[in-house]
C-alpha cells in the first residue's frame, strides 16, 4: 500500500509515537525528514536501522530549515508527535509557517484514521478486480444463451428477467445466489429456470473503532472493553496510549493478514489535541479532573482536547457522575432531556435496533432505557441496565432494571472500578456485542498493574498498589472506591506537579484513619490537609512508609499507596515506586511469618 509514494514528510518528535509514524510513512512510500530538540532521542537508533540515510535534524526547531524543499521536493505534510507542546515558541512558529504554506499538519490518530480508510479503498479495488476476473468467465443463463456475469452486472438484470418485467409478468424466474439459495416467484410458466450468478458486492475493511479517554481509568477501561468484545466473539485489538502504538499494531496485523473487526483505542489529551475528522463508532470520556494543565493551559482547553474524541456519528458514552463530562451530551439530545426523563425510554423517532447516540453510566440507579448503573437488590449492590418496561407508558414507573451481576462478583475492587466496568459494558454493547458472554468476561477480569491492585493481606489488613495514581483525581477515585467498605491508611506524596490538593480533603476526612506522607511535596499536602483532623506522619522511604502504615492500621482496614503525585523525585518511574511498595509489603509479611514471595 503505497498511498504516500514520493511524498516528503516532516516528522516532529522521535518518541514512541514519532517513531511509529516514521515507520508507517516509510512503509507507505514516503520520504521522511525527522526533527527532535534532543541530540539523541530514544528512537534514533531504530530510525537509522529503518532508514540508514534518513535526514535527522536535532536542536531548536527552525521552521525555514525544516520546511525547506529537498531536491525540488517540497514538504507536503507535517506529522506532530502528541507530546510536542504546540504552545512552545519554536513549535508554534513552525506550525504557523506550515499553515501559511498550505502544508497539512496532522498527528498519530489522524494518520491512523487515514490508514484505515486507505486499507478500505485498497481492499475495494482488489475485490473489484477479482469480481471482474470472475465475470469474464461465460455463464449459461438459458438454453442456447451465453453471456458473462459482467454483462449481467452492466445491465443490472438478465435479459430474460427484463422481458418478464416488460410484459408485466414478474414470475417464473429463479435466481441462484452464490451460496446456493434461490429467489423464486410462483407461476404456471413452462419456461426453463433461469440461473443468474450474483457475485458478492465489494465491502472493503470497515472495522468498528471504540475510543477511550479521561483523566483516570483509561487503561483499565480500554483493556476491559477489549476483553468483553473478544468474549462476545469478535476479533479485537487494543492500542494507543495503552501500548503498542496504533500504527505499529496496524502494520503488524496487516502483515499477519489478521485485521481485527474492532479496534479499542486508549487516547490521551495529547493525542486528541487538535484532531479533526475522527469519528469512532463509540467513545467515552470517563472523567475530567485537573491534569496536564501546564501543557493545555487551562481546564477548559484540557476538556476541549478530550472532546475531540467524539465525531458526528459517534455513540457518546458519558459518566453521569461527572458534570463536566455530561456537558458533552449531544446537542440534539439536550432539548429532549426533559422528555427523555419523563419517558424513561428511547426517543420515539429512533428505531429500536439503532444504538442511541448517547448512553450514560454512573454509580446511581439509571432512569433512561439503555443506560447503566448500580441498584440495590436485597441489600446487595448490582450492576444493572435500565430497560423500558412498557414503551406505551409515559410516567416515571416505565423503567425496569435488568440485573447484570453483583458488584461483589467483580475481581477489581472499589466503586470506581464498578464505574469502569459499567463504562466498558456500555461501550461494547453499543457496537452490538451480546451481554451474556461479556458478563463472563467481566467476572474473570483481574485489573491492570499498579491500579488499585491488591498486593497482600497481612494481619487482616489488605495492601493496595495504586502507584499509577499520579494525580489528585486518581487518588480521589481510589479513596472513594475503597472507602465505601473500609477505613484507609493512605500513602501520599511525591512530585505534585503544582496540583491543587484540596479535592482530597473531603475524602480524607471521611475515609482515612492516617495519612503517611513521602517525597518532595509532602509539606504541600500536609498544609492542604491540615484542617481534616486526620493524623499525618512523615516517612523518608517507601519501606519506612509501609512500616508506619502497618502500625496505624487495624484488622479490616486497607493500606492504599496512591500518592496523587508523580514519582520522579524519589524513583525512576511509577513502576519502580510500585516495586518498592510491593517489596516492602512482602518483607513485612515475612517478618510476621506470612511468606508471600517478592518481586525479582
Amino acid at each position: 500500500m503505497q498511498y504516500l509514494q514520493g511524498q516528503q514528510l516532516l516528522i516532529l518528535g522521535l518518541g514512541i509515537s514519532g517513531l511509529s509514524m516514521a515507520r508507517w510513512a516509510v512503509r507507505c512510500g514516503a520520504v521522511i525528514r525527522v526533527a527532535d530538540t534532543r541530540e539523541t532521542p530514544p528512537g534514533l537508533q531504530d530510525l537509522r536501522a529503518l532508514v540508514p540515510d534518513v535526514e535527522f535534524i536535532s536542536g531548536p526547531l527552525d521552521a525555514a530549515r525544516l520546511l525547506a524543499a529537498k531536491e525540488g521536493q517540497r514538504i507536503t505534510r507535517v506529522l506532530r508527535s502528541p507530546g510536542l507542546f504546540p504552545g512552545q515558541a519554536d513549535v508554534k512558529a513552525l506550525l504557523q509557517a506550515a499553515h501559511e504554506q498550505d502544508i497539512e499538519v496532522m498527528g498519530e490518530l489522524e494518520l491512523f484514521t487515514e490508514a484505515l480508510a486507505q486499507i478500505h479503498q485498497e481492499q475495494l479495488r482488489q475485490q473489484a478486480e477479482e469480481m471482474l476476473q470472475l465475470a469474464s468467465e461465460p455463464d449459461v443463463l438459458a438454453a442456447g444463451t451465453e453471456t458473462t456475469t459482467a454483462d449481467v452486472l452492466a445491465e443490472g438484470m438478465t435479459p430474460a428477467f427484463d422481458e418478464n418485467l416488460a410484459d408485466g409478468d414478474h414470475s417464473g424466474i429463479v435466481v441462484e445466489l452464490p451460496d446456493g439459495e434461490f429467489e423464486e416467484t410462483s407461476d404456471d410458466t413452462e419456461d426453463e429456470p433461469v440461473f443468474v450468478p450474483v457475485p458478492p458486492q465489494p465491502v472493503g475493511y470497515v472495522p468498528k473503532v471504540i475510543a477511550v479517554t479521561g483523566t483516570n481509568g483509561k487503561t483499565t477501561v480500554t483493556a476491559l472493553t477489549a476483553l468483553l468484545v473478544e468474549r462476545a466473539g469478535k476479533s479485537v485489538m487494543a492500542a494507543g496510549n495503552i501500548g503498542p502504538a496504533m500504527l505499529d499494531m496496524l502494520a503488524q496485523q496487516l502483515d499477519a493478514d489478521a485485521l481485527p473487526e474492532v479496534w479499542v483505542l486508549e487516547l490521551s489529551s495529547f493525542q486528541l489535541d487538535g484532531v479533526k475528522n475522527f469519528d469512532p463508532a463509540a467513545a467515552t470520556i470517563l472523567n475530567l479532573t485537573q491534569d496536564h494543565l501546564d501543557w493545555h493551559g487551562s481546564m477548559q482547553a484540557y476538556a476541549a482536547a478530550k472532546g475531540h474524541i467524539f465525531g458526528a456519528h459517534t455513540t457518546r458514552v458519558l459518566n453521569r457522575d461527572d458534570a463536566m463530562v455530561m456537558d458533552f451530551k449531544p446537542q440534539a439530545q439536550v432539548a429532549e432531556a426533559d422528555s427523555q426523563t419523563k419517558r424513561r425510554g428511547r426517543s420515539k423517532s429512533q428505531p429500536k435496533d439503532m444504538a442511541p447516540r448517547m448512553v450514560t453510566f454512573g454509580l446511581d440507579v439509571p432512569v433512561v432505557a439503555g443506560d447503566f448503573g448500580i441498584a440495590d437488590d436485597g441489600g446487595f449492590p448490582w450492576l444493572v441496565q435500565a430497560a423500558a418496561a412498557d414503551e406505551t407508558r409515559m410516567d416515571a414507573q416505565a423503567v425496569a432494571w435488568q440485573r447484570l451481576m453483583p458488584v461483589d462478583a467483580l475481581r477489581i475492587r472499589g466503586r470506581h472500578n464498578a464505574s469502569n466496568a459499567l463504562a466498558a459494558l456500555a461501550l461494547a454493547s453499543s457496537i452490538g456485542c451480546e451481554m451474556a458472554p461479556m458478563l463472563f468476561g467481566l467476572r474473570e477480569y483481574r485489573g491492570e498493574s499498579h491500579r488499585v491492585e491488591s498486593v497482600a493481606i497481612v494481619n487482616g489488613v489488605e495492601y493496595f498498589d495504586d502507584s499509577k495514581g499520579t494525580n489528585v483525581g486518581a487518588t480521589v477515585a481510589a479513596l472513594a472506591g475503597l472507602g465505601v467498605d473500609h477505613r484507609i491508611v493512605v500513602i501520599l506524596g511525591g512530585d505534585g506537579k503544582g496540583q491543587d490538593f484540596s479535592p482530597l480533603v473531603p475524602l480524607v476526612q471521611q475515609h482515612v484513619r492516617t495519612a503517611v506522607l513521602i517525597g518532595r511535596d509532602a509539606p504541600v499536602i500536609e498544609a492542604a490537609l491540615a484542617d481534616t483532623g486526620v493524623p499525618m506522619l512523615h516517612a523518608g522511604s517507601m519501606d519506612e512508609a509501609v512500616r508506619l502504615c502497618a502500625k496505624e492500621a487495624v484488622s479490616g482496614d486497607v493500606v492504599l499507596m496512591s500518592p496523587a503525585c508523580a514519582s520522579l523525585d524519589m524513583f525512576k518511574n511509577y513502576a519502580e515506586r510500585a516495586k518498592a511498595f510491593v517489596n516492602a509489603v512482602h518483607e513485612l509479611a515475612e517478618d510476621q511469618g506470612q511468606v508471600m514471595g517478592g518481586w525479582q
